[in-house]
């Protein structure tokens, strides 16, 4: 009988459900030279947060199948490292998303009427009405940042208590905003039109400290700000400085950038206009439930030689077939995060063409992982090989797949086409030998490069001297040039130039570099 070790404290139904397959020990607070120790036997992981399942732990487990982590975060797994063995990583992205939009509202309304601070005056034996006259939500408009399936339900629940919906999504088609009943806008009138805003977005380069001094200065007065998402999103020092000198009126705050919070940290200083809680948005019974009940019968099924339904990595493919598919799935994976770019954030439709012996191929797989990368910049470790279609299809992306079995350049290779806020672009990119990646196209403009971690798109007129004034710009900040490389159709004409480089751009030498003649457009990629 397989043998399922459980880590961390689980609900009773998730440990019900896989004894019916399985012989499983909870062994909690294991030290982790212990847990190395004792992995080797066990067919099964099952952690909550409190297990960080290193890559030594991985190498260790030499009979385990499956890792399953109840909750949304794979955080605390390496899941590379699970990969490259053929572990599965699977989580429960949606066991919690009533609990924490729930607990969103539930901030919200606390601090509208002030309900903390009134709860501990009267315990403490006061009866001071005048000093907690809070405001309605009713007919007040609510600016939703994240439509994903938290800040969908925050929007629906908040429609049917009578408030107006703003919603901001780069990623979310006017469609989908449509059928939540929200207008979707650009960032910063949602920022000067809401009287409440509630965050719904991981954190990333692009939303760290999204909400910063210069965020709130566009707010009115009366605005106040859940935040029950990510820490980091808010800048704390400028919110504290904000409500103590009432440029807004209130904020709830779940989550922290750090966390436990700081003995000293300035929010703890912030009176009744701002409610702190303990990172409490996925801590409800019904969640923890959910969520064990989820990851265990994804255990059991994979154990039983059934395929796993939320999978963060590669699930539900043979072996042999993943291993003859993998090059081709980080091909698509990397042209798919490299057409967002070059799209723009919103994108409407994604063309996958499979060409020559590639044509022949399964080809869900790569359409997957084309869709995954695709949504990857965006929503970080939120979308996996599991939920890419789903949340490709919640984002109004059609997506269109052709098969073209000629030969051409090279024996078999892919082709993305993504239209986007940006416009419409192509990238396509082929397999040198067994793994190595190139990108063989941009734009219908043949280059034959491999993806770098920080490249620079042009596009331009071939003309004398325009390498040499984007070399020297680009020194003259600093900026370190690993390769480049120019694909053109005709002398003078219209052609791309694909630089790789050493660092990030600083953020104001784009406007530079367009000022160059001949330059149309520029790009920056992140891969």
């Amino acid at each position: 009988m397989p043998k399922v070790l459980v880590s961390d404290p689980i609900d009773q139904a998730g440990i019900d459900i896989l004894s019916q397959v399985a012989q499983v020990d909870v062994k909690t607070n294991l030290p982790v030279d212990e847990l190395i120790q004792i992995i080797p036997e066990y067919d099964a992981l099952m952690i909550r947060s409190g297990t960080r399942v290193t890559k030594d732990v991985i190498d260790a487990g030499n009979n385990l199948k499956i890792i399953g982590r109840a909750g949304v975060g794979v955080d605390n797994v390496d899941v590379p490292a699970a990969t490259r063995k053929g572990i599965i990583v699977v989580n429960s992205p949606e066991g919690n998303t009533i609990a924490a939009a729930e607990h969103a509202l539930a901030m919200m309304m606390s601090m509208s009427r002030y309900i903390p601070d009134a709860n501990q005056s009267v315990k403490s034996g006061q009866w001071d009405r005048k000093s907690f006259t809070g405001v309605e939500v009713y007919k007040k408009t609510l600016g939703v940042v994240g439509l994903g399936k938290i800040g969908a339900h925050v929007a629906t629940v908040a429609q049917a208590m009578g408030m107006k919906l703003l919603a901001y999504d780069p990623f979310v088609s006017h469609e989908r905003a449509e059928q939540l009943g929200c207008r979707l806008v650009d960032l910063d009138i949602l920022l000067q039109e809401a009287d409440y805003i509630t965050l719904h977005l991981p954190k990333t380069p692009e939303t760290t400290n999204l909400i910063n001094e210069a965020a709130i200065a566009r707010m009115k007065p009366t605005t106040r700000i859940i935040n029950c998402a990510r820490g980091g999103i808010i800048d704390e020092k400028a919110l504290v400085e904000a409500l103590k000198q009432g440029k807004i009126a209130g904020a709830a705050l779940d989550v922290y950038a750090n966390e436990p919070l700081e003995a000293d940290s300035s929010l703890r200083s912030v009176g009744k206009e701002l409610v702190l809680t303990p990172h409490l948005g996925a801590s409800t019974e019904e969640a923890q439930i959910n969520v064990a009940i989820d990851v265990a019968e994804q255990i059991r099924d994979v154990l039983l030689g059934l395929p796993a339904r939320s999978a963060v990595n590669i699930p539900g493919l043979r072996p042999d077939l993943l291993e003859q598919l993998r090059p081709y799935l980080q091909l698509a994976e990397t042209l798919g995060n490299l057409v967002a770019q070059l799209a723009g954030g919103r994108i409407e439709s994604l063309n996958v063409r499979l060409q020559g012996e590639l044509a022949t191929n399964q080809s869900q797989p790569i359409v997957v992982a084309a869709l995954k990368g695709l949504l990857s910049h965006a929503l970080q470790e939120r979308v996996n090989y599991v939920n890419a279609s789903l949340e490709a299809k919640e984002r109004g992306i059609h997506v269109i797949e052709t098969r073209d079995a000629a030969i051409k350049d090279y024996t078999g290779s892919l082709q993305l086409s993504a239209k986007g806020s940006l416009g419409e672009h192509s990238v396509s990119g082929a397999l040198l030998g067994d793994s190595e990646i190139r990108i063989t196209n941009v734009d219908e403009f043949p280059v034959n490069v491999p993806p770098n971690r920080y490249m620079l798109f042009t596009m331009h007129r071939d003309m004398p001297g325009i390498i040499g004034k984007i070399g020297s710009l680009l020194g003259s900040f600093n900026v370190n040039i690993a390769s480049m490389q120019v694909g053109r159709k005709i002398v003078r004409g219209d052609a791309v130039m694909v630089l790789s480089i050493d660092d990030p751009l600083p953020e104001n030498i784009m406007a530079e570099i367009l000022k160059v003649p001949g330059i149309r457009d520029a790009y920056t990629v992140t891969l």
